[in-house]
């Protein structure tokens, strides 16, 4: 009954042979992988002058250099995860630079905070797309969180219809928002030459000081640093993209990092000319594009609207990384073998669907406001960031490849600079947020081995034995016959066919029913032994467990098939005319041991009024 509705929501089944045509250009890779890089910065700058912001315009004058350092910070990350690129061709992910060169554990501690940081990027990037649209219209603040939720479900869509056209889907957005920000700082940036910039945009702020601590920079650093989420997500997604992957991935994430760079700079140097910080309900850059553009007229609303759309749709970065990383774990029997598991639009609906709900839970908890995730958002990304960089300078130290120095020398500065963020990001954010991801990591490290474990000791249990099995010694079919009829005549001439001891059983609830039984037993009963059970107390399903336990426990080693007919009326409600003890007797037949076949005999009873 579903299949019609599935067919029409996520479009029709495409063949395995398909996945090859499924992958991303240089095109649709940059927008569905970068999305989320490139929409930070229009939350990044608002987390970072939020903080100087309280600390008056000297403060605020600081903007520019901090967003200098944290692009510094970028292309050093940049050019560090392009070697993993090219040295990991099949995908270079923090799990599994880590693993193959770290350890075990170190991979599965980059892996979780991958994962964490991935229900986060959904949740940061919908609320902050909420937050746009409140700019713009603040009177829709009171429905924040069903838009958040709304939009997660859009995306949910789209990515479960599958790779090709989740990329179809974003691409249009993103270079739509690129467009966006370019015609806004290069107006910006023209009024500034030109000094026709306004003075001010904002209100002025209340506390002035002529001295910043350095304590404050190092917060407002840490939260500048959120620009820089999204970045590795290119190098998780190599396989997922057109030949040659390593090539196409690697010239991806070049261009990502100098858009990304170009953008944030932008919008940060213009910023502090004009003395922006959040204010309200108004994010920087609804502040900024108001100003700019003088009013809220169609340019603005153009940068709301991308602005909206890339925020919204950054999130599918979540959607085409977490999926594959769990699909990895599971592979490498860390995560449920479900999530291996492609569906019939050849995604891994499993994990996607997993972090929908997720991110919806987040998104809920935290009101959809981007800002009250932040202190939660960096931790995994830079942890990840760090133990990537600090395996890839122990796999260059191990391969010796020619110039191999030089290039664990990037990768060492990578992740010195990486770890050198992590922990003032820890540091200066420990008690609004960060601990609770500090707490959640080790937890999840320690579920992914109890997975592992568990996976392990199954495997040792079915493993084969060194020699071919001889099998159960006998083989009973255990007929139950509530009553003789057609259904059950059927029934008992099919087991006839089957190979092995067949016997019979009614359990006595009406003696005048089991009596005629008796009798009618050796015209039907196909030369079966029939067994009559007592039931004391008035029960169907406690007899016969009882029989087959009984069985069991005789010296001569059985395996039992276990035949139980019942009725299928063509109606739902007819079921309810008929006794459902079928039912309650099957789930308690699973928990025998020795019960390897319990069989519904179904019967279509066809009846007309």
């Amino acid at each position: 009954m579903l299949s019609p509705i599935k067919r029409i929501l996520l479009g029709r089944p495409l063949p395995s042979t398909a996945e090859r045509q499924e992958r991303f250009t240089r095109v649709t890779g940059l927008a569905v992988l970068s999305s989320d890089a490139l929409s930070s910065v229009a939350y990044a700058p608002d987390a970072m002058l939020e903080v100087l912001g309280a600390f008056g315009l000297v403060a605020i004058s600081y903007g520019p250099r901090l967003a200098l350092l944290i692009v510094t910070l970028l292309f050093i990350v940049t050019f560090s995860y392009r070697q993993t690129i090219f040295a990991y061709p099949q995908g270079g992910g923090a799990y599994i630079v880590a693993k193959s060169n770290l350890g075990v554990i170190a991979g599965l501690v980059a892996a979780v905070a991958l994962l964490i940081d991935y229900v986060l990027t959904v949740a940061v990037s919908v609320s902050a797309g909420v937050s746009a649209i409140v700019s713009a219209a603040p009177s829709l603040d009171s429905t924040r969180v069903v838009m958040a939720v709304g939009f997660v479900a859009l995306i949910t869509w789209g990515n479960l219809r599958g790779v090709r056209e989740a990329g179809r889907i974003f691409a249009g957005p993103t270079y739509a928002f690129i467009a966006s920000i370019a015609v806004l700082l290069g107006v910006g940036i023209w009024q500034l030459v030109t000094q026709q910039l306004p003075s001010a945009a904002a209100p002025a702020v209340s506390i002035s000081t002529s001295t910043v601590g350095l304590f404050v920079l190092l917060r407002a650093f840490a939260n500048g640093c959120t620009a820089m989420t999204g970045v590795e997500a290119i190098s998780n997604g190599i396989p997922a993209f057109q030949q040659p992957e390593a090539k196409n991935a690697g010239a991806t994430l070049l261009t990502m990092t100098a858009i990304l760079a170009v953008m944030f700079l932008g919008i940060s140097l213009l910023s502090a000319k004009l003395h922006i910080v959040p204010q309200g309900q108004e994010t920087v850059l609804s502040q900024l594009g108001r100003t700019v553009f003088g009013g809220r007229n169609l340019p603005y609303l153009v940068v709301q609207i991308t602005t909206t759309f890339i925020l919204v749709l950054a999130a599918n970065t979540s959607y085409a990384d977490f999926p594959r990383l769990a699909s990895i774990l599971a592979h490498d029997r860390f995560a449920p073998v479900q999530f291996t598991h492609r569906g019939d639009r050849l995604a891994f609906s499993n994990g996607i669907v997993l972090l929908a709900s997720l991110a919806t839970a987040l998104v809920v908890i935290a009101g959809a406001h981007e800002l009250r995730l932040i202190p939660l958002y960096a931790v995994g990304v830079f942890l990840s960031y760090t133990l990537s960089q600090a395996g890839m300078v122990n796999h260059w130290r191990r391969t010796r490849e020619p110039g191999w120095l030089w290039r664990a020398a990037i990768n060492a500065l990578g992740a010195t600079a990486t770890g050198t963020v992590l922990t003032i990001f820890v540091a200066t954010k420990f008690r609004e947020g960060a601990w609770i991801v500090l707490f959640l990591i080790p937890m999840g490290v320690w579920l992914l081995v109890t997975i592992s474990r568990h996976y392990q000791l199954a495997h040792a249990a079915l493993e084969l034995p060194a020699h071919p099995l001889a099998g159960p010694r006998q083989h009973v079919i255990v007929m139950v016959i509530p009553d003789l009829n057609l259904e059950v005549a059927t029934m008992i001439a099919y087991a006839r066919q089957l190979k092995g001891d067949l016997r019979a059983v009614h359990v006595n609830l009406d003696q005048r029913s089991a009596d005629a039984i008796q009798d009618e037993w050796l015209r039907w009963g196909q030369d079966a032994k029939l067994t009559v059970l007592e039931s004391p107390h008035q029960s169907f399903v406690e007899p016969v467990l009882k029989y087959i336990r009984d069985m069991d426990g005789e010296p001569l080693h059985r395996f039992f098939t276990i035949l139980i007919p019942e009725v299928r009326p063509r109606d739902w409600w007819q079921t309810m005319l008929h006794n459902r003890w079928s039912k309650q007797l099957r789930s308690e037949l699973k928990d025998l041991e020795h019960v390897a076949v319990i069989a519904s005999f179904n019967w279509p009873l066809r009846t007309e009024i």
